[in-house]
């Protein structure tokens, strides 16, 4: 059975140490990160138009970007997503049945409002204005209410209402929540000749002999990291590299892969992980269904 640790983990990022495990798994769990994992994003977006009076002035909803442009951009806000609390949309019990347009409801939906007016100086209109028709835990988060979408003159005003349903990313990237997903072996450091290798001890880099154990290996995932950077400057190309030969080499620990991703402020990355995870088992679940009905 394949193992699962947590080397690091931030709000946003997370590295993963998967074991007893091959290369084609680490795959498809980056594979389902990217176009699996269930997100909320703004799909639809109603601009009012026209005119609104307003401190003895007249304000316009006109603005320097067309409509499809601040669309786009609002399609790309990271949207709070509680997985607990909304389905998808042809999932959804009270909504499920009902013909696609008409569909929505607040087991599925979430609605953002955002009016803002201009100013002599510039205006920027920031994703901190939207405003959501519900509970305040899911308002755009703070660290991300700084995000700009445009910016109104005196005169301009903007006004919209932005409809987030739940999706995958295979259907769009505004539905994908991770980026930089990667996995590689994991590799350990093995000190092969301890006379060369000074060499590389003697340049006063961040790695030296004393990281290795008895054994002559550094088995430390961070520093590891640190001696591939530093192995460069005895690495091809370099006058040191015909001295120094294999010194000091890396070796892939079999069965052994680690994965890193960030998500885009939507989801913390546990929750990334697990739900791939979840869709990729459901996924494995059904074709062996599948297979069980056609043998």
């Amino acid at each position: 059975m394949v193992k699962i640790k947590i080397l690091k983990e931030t709000e946003e990022k997370i590295q993963i140490l998967l074991s007893k495990t091959d290369r084609s798994f680490a795959n498809a769990l980056r594979r389902s990160l990217i176009s699996d994992t269930p997100k909320m994003a703004i799909d639809s977006v109603t601009f009012q138009l026209g005119t609104k009076e307003q401190d003895e002035e007249i304000w316009e909803t006109t603005g320097p970007l067309p409509d499809e442009m601040i669309a786009q951009r609002l399609a790309m806000i990271p949207i709070p997503t509680v997985h607990d609390k909304f389905h998808f949309q042809d999932e959804c019990p009270n909504c499920k049945d009902v013909v696609e347009e008409e569909r929505g409801c607040v087991e599925c939906q979430m609605i953002y409002t955002c009016v803002v007016f201009g100013s002599e100086e510039g205006r920027w209109v920031t994703a901190g204005d939207m405003k959501y028709l519900g509970e305040g835990s899911l308002e755009i988060p703070d660290e991300y209410k700084s995000i700009p979408i445009t910016k109104l003159l005196k005169g301009q005003m903007i006004e919209f209402y932005a409809t987030a349903i739940m999706g995958r990313g295979r259907e769009h990237t505004k539905w994908s929540p991770v980026c930089g997903v990667s996995f590689h072996p994991r590799r350990i450091g093995v000190m092969n000749n301890k006379k060369k290798s000074k060499i590389l001890w003697d340049m006063d880099l961040e790695i030296n002999a004393k990281d290795f154990d008895k054994d002559g290996k550094l088995k430390d995932i961070d520093k590891v990291a640190i001696l591939v950077d530093d192995l460069n400057h005895v690495g091809d190309g370099t006058e040191a590299s015909r001295e120094f030969s294999d010194a000091v080499t890396l070796e892939e620990v079999s069965g052994e892969f680690i994965l890193e991703f960030e998500t885009d402020g939507s989801m913390e990355p546990k929750v990334a992980f697990m739900k791939a995870v979840e869709e990729l088992a459901g996924r494995f679940g059904s074709l062996e269904q599948d297979l069980a009905t056609a043998l």
